[in-house]
């Protein structure tokens, strides 16, 4: 698609800051906050923590929620269900061939390797009915129908009926227990640049917005390059060994820590010259009001 016929994605001009009541910005804090630490307890509890997010697939949804004109909190939404679901269908499949493979006395084809294969084959319609899902929990941007979505995958020589796409959509639902409305990394950043916008800053909090947008895209499509990285720095070594990258993963949870390291770097490529009394001042205010709520 040529830039004169590609579609406009979801404008940002209207996004304001700064606006909204001091109860509203505390409360939204407040659960976030919440939120946020039982998502770092729980990864903290969880040994060989798996992800799924391999930057091709990412790039895949990124681009699709920009030809279908989506929002930014459509598209990290999408990435997120994805992961969940892949996760899901992987541990599952593991458990499946560890029984199987450790019964003796099991003769039947097994059928861990099939589901593999099925999973493997439909993960362009999986990724598809994510997006899809995504869109339907946004209130201010259009729903992507199955129209749309067949004539994508159609174009894709994935000739894919309406019930086989409806059906994709509820696998993905009942595998995640319908726990699909998944936090992000933006929803925390917009509410600390809430914080910063009614304080008042020195880089206006709508100018810092656009840049987290792009710092966010390249974390996603970076994420692990970038995790490994602070592991290497948080560590002091630079090969780390399994029990401190094990760890270090609930630091991949932690959504409040990269929102506030995404403001942080979107301010220093703003105004560098006035990065250290930002950092000193501003953003130690967002932190400190997070810890105080928690």
């Amino acid at each position: 698609m040529d830039s004169a016929a590609r579609p406009r994605s979801a404008s940002l001009g209207d996004v304001q800051f700064g606006a909204v009541a001091t109860e509203t910005i505390e409360d939204a804090l407040l659960h976030l906050a919440r939120r946020n630490e039982q998502a770092v307890r729980e990864a903290a509890g969880q040994q060989g923590h798996f992800r799924f997010r391999e930057p091709r697939f990412v790039e895949f949804v990124f681009l699709l929620s920009e030809q279908w004109c989506l929002e930014k909190s459509v598209c990290y939404q999408a990435v997120e269900i994805l992961e969940r679901f892949m996760v899901k269908q992987a541990e599952d499949i593991c458990v499946q061939a560890s029984v199987q493979l450790g019964d003796s006395k099991w003769t039947e084809a097994p059928d861990w390797r099939v589901r593999k294969e099925r999973l493997c084959s439909k993960f362009v319609l999986r990724l598809v009915s994510c997006v899809q899902l995504a869109s339907k929990l946004s209130l201010h941007y259009k729903v992507i129908s199955s129209v749309t979505a067949l004539h994508f995958l159609q174009g894709l020589g994935l000739p894919y009926t309406r019930e086989e796409l409806l059906d994709s959509e509820l696998d993905i639902l009942k595998s995640l227990d319908f726990q699909i409305n998944l936090p992000t990394p933006l929803e925390y950043v917009e509410v600390l640049l809430e914080v910063l916008g009614y304080n008042g800053c020195v880089v206006p909090a709508t100018q810092l917005h656009a840049t987290c947008l792009t710092l966010l895209d390249l974390v996603y499509l970076l994420h692990e390059p970038v995790y490994k990285s602070l592991l290497r720095a948080a560590v002091g070594n630079t090969t780390p060994s399994q029990l401190q990258g094990e760890k270090f993963s609930s630091v991949e949870e932690d959504f409040m820590l990269l929102a506030a390291g995404v403001i942080a770097a979107s301010a220093f490529i703003q105004n560098h010259e006035c990065w250290s009394q930002l950092s000193s001042s501003e953003m130690r205010a967002c932190v400190d009001c997070v810890w105080f709520y928690l």
